[in-house]
């Protein structure tokens, strides 16, 4: 993804998936696994691992909300991308004509999804992770689900607008992130000396705005709006400044897997084609209350995000 100097704002992952989990397997809570499954064989496809093992790995996040993130049931992913990967594993049933095929979960983290990916112990991954062209040469990007501009949070009386108020102060992000890397580059550019915190994840990151260990928390605008959702004083913060970058969400599968990213690229849009569908998606994660403290994210569709979901592309946002 090419960096957009300071100017305005948008939303990879944005398609969609139904409002409950899809039927067989997918439907129930799967087994989950922290470490991860066996990784692919040298040479071997994923839809031929998955034929062999009988099983599905998808990866998922614990905190990005409201993509992907654990809300009441321990091990039990939810969330919007979350549901996309579900449409993905009702069209392998059907490639592979095996309705039974099980499905097992595996928590990723910012650092360890692309390895995970890469070789092929995590079969799909559907998360907040965005498609540029660094991480193109890791792995393979499915069609765009969302868009996204990288924005600050902060205080509402904390006198910050942009990114031209964080001279000298401490701000956080979440590490092995885009904002991470343009966050940096940023304070090196302008000689802000900020006091830069990278954070295991994003509900640490909040947690150390919210505490008032930083004065700011630069992310994803939607995921910021998911970590405001989840204090009990939502008001009291504030999502701010022109977009640094836009970005895209995609799935990613590995590198070099055409028949594989075939199948992932259909059911997308698939759902993108079901106008009704993917509406009522949208509507159930960011304009309705959401578990597990029921908030309304009152995040609306974007323009970008009707362009991509209109238009499919796996191309990094410009």
């Amino acid at each position: 993804m090419k960096l957009t100097a300071l100017k305005p704002f948008s939303l990879a992952c944005l398609a969609a998936l139904s409002l409950a989990a899809c039927g067989g397997e997918a439907s129930k809570p799967a087994e989950s696994s922290a470490s991860g499954a066996a990784p692919a064989a040298a040479g071997q496809g994923t839809l031929e691992k998955i034929k062999s093992s009988g099983t599905i790995v998808l990866g998922h996040r614990d905190s990005s909300i409201p993509f992907s993130y654990i809300a009441d049931q321990p091990n039990q992913p939810v969330g919007y991308a979350h549901d996309l990967q579900l449409k993905v594993v009702e069209a392998v049933k059907k490639e592979l004509n095996m309705p039974d095929l099980k499905v097992r979960y595996n928590l990723v983290t910012s650092q360890n999804r692309i390895p995970l990916v890469s070789n092929g112990t995590v079969d799909l991954e559907c998360g907040s992770t965005t498609n540029n062209l660094e991480r193109q040469k890791q792995v393979d990007f499915s069609n765009a689900f969302f868009e996204i501009g990288t924005r600050l949070m902060a205080a509402k009386d904390a006198g910050i607008n942009g990114f031209g108020d964080l001279k000298g102060k401490t701000v956080v992000t979440t590490a092995g992130t885009t904002s991470e890397r343009l966050l940096k580059e940023y304070n090196d550019k302008e000689k802000l000396g900020m006091n830069i915190i990278s954070a295991k994840d994003h509900g640490e990151a909040a947690l150390m705005l919210f505490n008032g260990r930083a004065q700011a928390f630069m992310m994803d605008d939607i995921l910021l709006a998911g970590e405001r959702a989840k204090t009990p004083n939502p008001d009291n913060w504030v999502i701010v400044g022109e977009p640094m970058s836009f970005e895209r969400y995609g799935c990613m599968v590995r590198k070099g897997d055409a028949p594989f990213k075939a199948v992932v690229d259909g059911a997308l849009d698939a759902t993108f084609k079901n106008t009704a569908e993917i509406d009522a998606l949208y509507k159930k994660w960011f304009e309705s209350p959401i578990p597990p403290k029921g908030v309304n994210l009152a995040f609306p569709m974007s323009a970008q995000v009707k362009e991509i979901i209109a238009n499919p592309t796996d191309r990094a946002a410009e």
